[in-house]
């Protein structure tokens, strides 16, 4: 039951409309590069928004559109070869999901612009001076992970009464993520639940993850913003039905393409359809160092009552309630 529309405000105010509306294809072909830490099948939601909306604004893929993808398939040490080989390709703009991959680009080009449909904090990151005004050659969209922190916190005690122990998983890769920890914790300590930092450097070693929240017996767990670890959603979504640890993330795909209880965050897939308003600007002349990063301004709740039958939760119905979609 969707009540709420995603929409996405510019720093920038008025600069949202003419962003779209200016960018007109100039009639030569051009090629965009697509870095991704994932793989083509875990974006699937993602480039189809992000294709809408290069189609809105004229470039068709196959008519004057060229696409060069790039996927790291969970394997982050392939992504600085993967970017330099865009480079090569003379590509116009690199689209990057996430920080690494962001940062990748950036040490492959000075030149070539860099547009991040998505990234966590890019500031902190090391992205962009600022978010006003990016500098450099990079801008794009980023979710502020640490501002969502304590209502995560907050939406996961509320649907597992007496929850005493919190596991965190998180990628330590990810530069992006350590002030999200650090959020976290605090906001753990302030309502009075033990914390448990849980790294996984090594998606294709989730087990260990799991196996570590079940020795210390967490009580739930809250996945922090990481592209790498939203390649592996589905697989962290049933291991936590399999060891009965309901858990909330960042992004709605984990409960529409997966069996994780909750997500609260922004409409990612929303994001990237922006991004292609970003990469229509900059092709016609627009320096990247000019251009805003945006933020989200509205949010979603997303519950999964299959998952909380699964684990034997009852979910209180305030909170259902709340909830922008209730998957039943």
């Amino acid at each position: 039951m969707d009540r709420r529309r995603f929409l996405l405000g510019s720093l920038a105010g008025a600069m949202a409309r003419p962003l779209a509306a200016s960018a007109q294809p100039s009639g030569r072909g051009c090629r965009i590069g697509l870095l991704s830490p994932g793989s083509a099948s875990a974006a699937g939601s993602r480039l189809a928004a992000f294709k809408h909306g290069l189609r809105e604004l004229g470039y068709v893929e196959g008519q004057n559109l060229t696409l060069e993808y790039r996927w790291a398939d969970g394997n982050e040490g392939r992504l600085a070869a993967l970017a330099v080989d865009l480079v090569r390709l003379k590509v116009d703009v690199v689209v990057t999901q996430g920080s690494l991959a962001t940062l990748a680009a950036r040490r492959a080009t000075t030149t070539t612009p860099i547009v991040f449909a998505v990234a966590n904090d890019p500031v902190d990151a090391g992205l962009v001076l600022s978010l006003t005004r990016p500098g450099g050659t990079v801008t794009g969209l980023a979710v502020m992970g640490s501002d969502m922190t304590a209502k995560r916190l907050e939406l996961l005690r509320e649907a597992v009464p007496g929850l005493t122990r919190i596991a965190t998983l998180w990628n330590p890769n990810n530069p992006s993520s350590r002030s999200e920890l650090r959020e976290t914790e605090a906001g753990a300590r302030a309502l009075g639940m033990q914390f448990q930092s849980v790294e996984v450097r090594d998606v294709r070693r989730l087990d260990l993850a799991f196996a570590a929240m079940i020795r210390e017996r967490a009580g739930a767990f809250i996945v922090l913003s990481d592209s790498t670890l939203f390649g592996q959603r589905t697989q962290i979504a049933d291991l936590a039905v399999k060891n009965r640890l309901p858990a909330i993330a960042w992004t709605s795909e984990f409960v529409e393409n997966g069996t994780l209880l909750m997500t609260y965050g922004p409409n990612v897939p929303a994001m990237y359809r922006r991004a292609a308003a970003y990469v229509g600007k900059i092709l016609e002349g627009t320096a990247p160092a000019t251009l805003p990063v945006e933020q989200p301004t509205t949010f979603e709740l997303l519950i999964n009552l299959k998952t909380a039958k699964a684990l034997g939760l009852t979910i209180p119905p305030s909170l259902l309630a709340r909830a922008d979609q209730v998957i039943e």
